[in-house]
C-alpha cells in the first residue's frame, strides 16, 4: 500500500459552513521529496494503513490466501521505503499517541479507525515498540502479526513477556520490540496537550459566560468567537481527548452554569465521535450542545442561584428554560446561520425516550439524536456537580451505574452504552480507596477492554492519610512477582470528605 490515497483534494466545512482548506495525500515517493518530518507524517499514515490492512486481512483468511499476501506485500514495501529513506524505522505507541522515528503521527476523523484498531492491537499484546532493523520478508511480518492477533497472558506485561519469548525461538531477525516506555517525547507531547486543552476548555468557558450573559441583556452574541470555541473542542477531542475530558473534573461551583455548558458540550462531541460521526456533525453538534441551556438565561438569577429549597413555582420557572431556550435561538440575529438541530435539542434535552419529562408535548414522535447524546452528557454531567440546589453531589461511578441500569431515567440504552464505552466504568475523576488503603483519582481509562476495572489512577494520598501532590501515577493492572495485582479499587468515595478537590489534579 504504497498510496495512502489518490492524489487529490477534497473539501470540507468548518462549522461556521465556509469551504476550509483542501487535504492532500502523497504517495510514500512524493512524501520523500519532501523530505524530514514531512516524509516521515506522510510515510507513518499509510504505514498505519499498511499494518491495519494485515491485521484484518490475518483475522478473516489463512496467512496463504492472496489477499493475506498482498497486504503484506504492501505492508513490507511501505516500511522498507521508510528504513531506506530515514536510515531507521522505529514505530512506538504511547497512550493514544502512535510514533514514527519520534514523530507524533495526528488522529483525525479520516484514519480514526485504522489508528485505533492499531493502537488496540499493539496495546493488547503489550508491545510498546516495533524496530524494523532490517529488510522484513513476507514470513516475517505475518509471524508478528499473527503473534499480535493472538497473545497469551491476562496482563499486558505477561503478554509481552509470552510473546518475546515465542518470537525468539521464529527465527525471525528482521525486528526488535519492547514493551512501553515513556520517552521525552511522549512526555512532551502529553505536556503539550495539557496545556492546549487548558487553553480550549478556558477560552471555552469565557465564551459560553459571554453569549449567556450578552443573551440574559437582550443583546446579540458573538457567534464567530463561540464558532471558533466549538471548533477547538472538536479539534482537541480529536487529538486528544483525554486531556479534555480530564478538565471537566473542575465543575466549578461558582460558575457552574458556564463549566456545565462546556462540560456538556466536550461530553457530546467525544460521544458523537464515539459513534462515528462526521467532523463536520461533531461541530454541528457541539454548536447545539453548548447552547442547550441557554434558556436559563431568562430566568431570573436569583432562582438559578436559589440555595435553599425551591418551590414548586420555582421549579416550573426552571422547568421553562427549554422553550425559553429556542425562543432565545429563533431571535438572535445570525439565526440563518444556526442548525435548527440546536433549537430541538434546547427543547428535547429533558425529555425522555417515552417523550415523558419536561417540556409536555401533545404530539407522538421520538426525540432527535443529539437531542438524546446531549440527554445523556447533561445528565451525567448535573448529576455529578455541586450545584446551589446540589450541595452533594453523586459519584461518577455511580451516576453511570445509575443512567445504564434504571430505565425510568429514560436514556437512550445504545447511547448510554457508548457512554460507558467512553467513560469506563470508574470515569475519569472518580475518587476512589485502593485495598492498599491509598485514596486515587482516576486518570485514565484502560484501553484493554478486559481491564476495564482498572484503570490508571493518581495516587493523592498514602496509607496513612498523607497527601500528595501532583499525585503518583500508576495503573491498576499491574501485578506483583506472584501474578496478583498490586491494587484494586474496594469503593468510590467524596473527596470533600478528605479536604481533596478533584480538578486541582488535572489542571
Amino acid at each position: 500500500m504504497a498510496e495512502a490515497r489518490t492524489p487529490g483534494a477534497s473539501r470540507t466545512s468548518g462549522p461556521s459552513g465556509a469551504a476550509s482548506r483542501p487535504t492532500q495525500r502523497f504517495t510514500v515517493s512524493q512524501a520523500a521529496a519532501m523530505g524530514g518530518e514531512g516524509f516521515v507524517r506522510e510515510a507513518g499514515h499509510n504505514l498505519i494503513m499498511a499494518l491495519h490492512g494485515g491485521l484484518r486481512s490475518l483475522k478473516l483468511y489463512p496467512a496463504e490466501n492472496p489477499v493475506v499476501q498482498s497486504s503484506l506485500s504492501d505492508l513490507a514495501r511501505v516500511a522498507e521505503e521508510i528504513r531506506a529513506t530515514e536510515g531507521e524505522l522505529d514505530f512506538r505507541v504511547a497512550g493514544e499517541y502512535i510514533f514514527v522515528n519520534a514523530t507524533r503521527l495526528r488522529l483525525s476523523l479520516d484514519n480514526y479507525t485504522t489508528f485505533s484498531n492499531v493502537l488496540s492491537e499493539f496495546r493488547g499484546s503489550g508491545v510498546g515498540e516495533l524496530r524494523v532493523v532490517g529488510p522484513a520478508a513476507l514470513r516475517d511480518w505475518t509471524v508478528l502479526l499473527s503473534f499480535l492477533l493472538n497473545p497469551v497472558g491476562d496482563a499486558p506485561a505477561d503478554r509481552f513477556a509470552q510473546l518475546h519469548a515465542r518470537f525468539e525461538g521464529t527465527g525471525v531477525t528482521a525486528f526488535e520490540i519492547a514493551p512501553p516506555v515513556e520517552s521525552e517525547d511522549e512526555h512532551t507531547a502529553r505536556s503539550e496537550a495539557r496545556e492546549s486543552a487548558k487553553r480550549t476548555y478556558a477560552q471555552s468557558v469565557a465564551a459560553t459566560k459571554e453569549v449567556m450573559n450578552s443573551t440574559r441583556m437582550g443583546q446579540s452574541p458573538n457567534l464567530k468567537k463561540v464558532k471558533r470555541v466549538v471548533q477547538g473542542i472538536v479539534d482537541q477531542i480529536l487529538s486528544d481527548e483525554a486531556s479534555l475530558i480530564g478538565l471537566t473534573t473542575i465543575r466549578d461551583y461558582d460558575d457552574y452554569t458556564f463549566t456545565h455548558s462546556v462540560n456538556v458540550c466536550i461530553y457530546s462531541v467525544a460521544l458523537g465521535r464515539r459513534i462515528g460521526l462526521s467532523r463536520q456533525q461533531l461541530y454541528d453538534l457541539g454548536l447545539t450542545a453548548l447552547f442547550h441551556d441557554i434558556g436559563k438565561s431568562r430566568i431570573p438569577a436569583e432562582i438559578i442561584n436559589k440555595t435553599e429549597h425551591l418551590s414548586e413555582e420555582d421549579w416550573r420557572t426552571i422547568a421553562a428554560h427549554p422553550w425559553l431556550g429556542v425562543l432565545a435561538l429563533f431571535q438572535l440575529r445570525e439565526a440563518t446561520e444556526f442548525p435548527y438541530r440546536a433549537m430541538r435539542v434546547a427543547y428535547e434535552h429533558h425529555m425522555k425516550r417515552d417523550i415523558s419529562g419536561y417540556p409536555r408535548t401533545l404530539r407522538t414522535k421520538s426525540t432527535g439524536l443529539y437531542s438524546r447524546l446531549v440527554m445523556c452528557a447533561d445528565a451525567f454531567d448535573a448529576a455529578t456537580t455541586r450545584r446551589a440546589y446540589q450541595t452533594e453531589p453523586l459519584s461518577p461511578a455511580s451516576v453511570l451505574a445509575e443512567m445504564r441500569d434504571n430505565a425510568r431515567r429514560g436514556q437512550d440504552p445504545v447511547v448510554v452504552k457508548a457512554f460507558v464505552s467512553l467513560l469506563g466504568i470508574y470515569p475519569v475523576g472518580t475518587f476512589v480507596v485502593l485495598d492498599t488503603f491509598e485514596l486515587a483519582i482516576v486518570h485514565a481509562v484502560n484501553p484493554d477492554p478486559a481491564m476495564v476495572s482498572r484503570p490508571a489512577v493518581l495516587i493523592v494520598s498514602d496509607d496513612l492519610g498523607n497527601v500528595r501532590f501532583p499525585g503518583d501515577l500508576v495503573n491498576l493492572d499491574e501485578r506483583d512477582e506472584a501474578g496478583n495485582f498490586r491494587r484494586s479499587i474496594i469503593k468510590t468515595a467524596n473527596p470533600d470528605r478528605y479536604g481533596i478537590k478533584v480538578g486541582d489534579y488535572f489542571l
